[in-house]
């Protein structure tokens, strides 16, 4: 399995970008679980058994040790309690109490060396315009930076306009692009300075 580049590695905010079925999700947890051994993941689509369930599989690490921020379950009809590491959320579109969970796992944190990742922008991008989150994830990052927490996300770069596209990179120091080609897929990273890196397979 190919290694993260120092780039992605010691980024303090990523956003990986990519056509479907491109790897974006799998690089997602690669990142978080290099990045911290008690990562948090908000997850938009998924529900916390199946997010613990991948990233084992993905990372080699224990889902135990994944807080997640579920914002499928409820949607989804199964009603649960919040636990110390898994948070409900009525709704994705709902970014009011996915920041109140956020604000309730940072506070039962103190000490931890957490990194948080958000599955995907492009869900949350089906319930509201591309300003408000931009604003959503601003805060999202800021906070997390606060924290001394790194942040990654992720958007489909072939579901929404150049423009959100473009608006949704601002708040990040780092863009990581997948692709897929003949031979399987791909990535590079893109900063704010330098122009991209060569495509490297994983």
């Amino acid at each position: 399995m190919t290694l993260l580049p120092d780039a992605v590695r010691h980024a303090e905010s990523v956003l990986v970008s990519g056509p479907p079925m491109s790897g974006k999700y799998e690089l997602l947890m690669r990142i978080l679980a290099e990045w911290s051994e008690q990562p948090v993941m908000i997850s938009t689509g998924r529900s916390a058994g199946k997010v613990r369930e991948e990233y084992e599989q993905i990372t080699d690490r224990s889902g135990d040790d994944l807080v997640v921020i579920d914002c499928a379950s409820h949607e989804q009809g199964a009603e649960h309690a919040d636990t110390p590491t898994t948070k409900y959320v009525a709704s994705p579109g709902n970014l009011t109490d996915i920041g109140i969970k956020f604000t309730n796992v940072v506070e039962s944190s103190a000490g931890l060396e957490r990194a948080i990742g958000i599955h995907s922008l492009s869900q949350l991008l089906m319930y509201w315009e591309a300003e408000r989150i931009y604003q959503f994830t601003r805060v999202m990052a800021a906070q997390s930076s606060g924290e001394g927490w790194p942040f990654v996300a992720v958007i489909g770069s072939e579901t929404h306009d150049t423009q959100t596209i473009h608006t949704l990179h601002e708040p990040f120091e780092l863009i990581v692009e997948t692709r897929v080609t003949d031979d399987g897929r791909q990535f590079r990273t893109l900063d704010r300075v330098g122009g991209p890196t060569e495509w490297t397979d994983f």
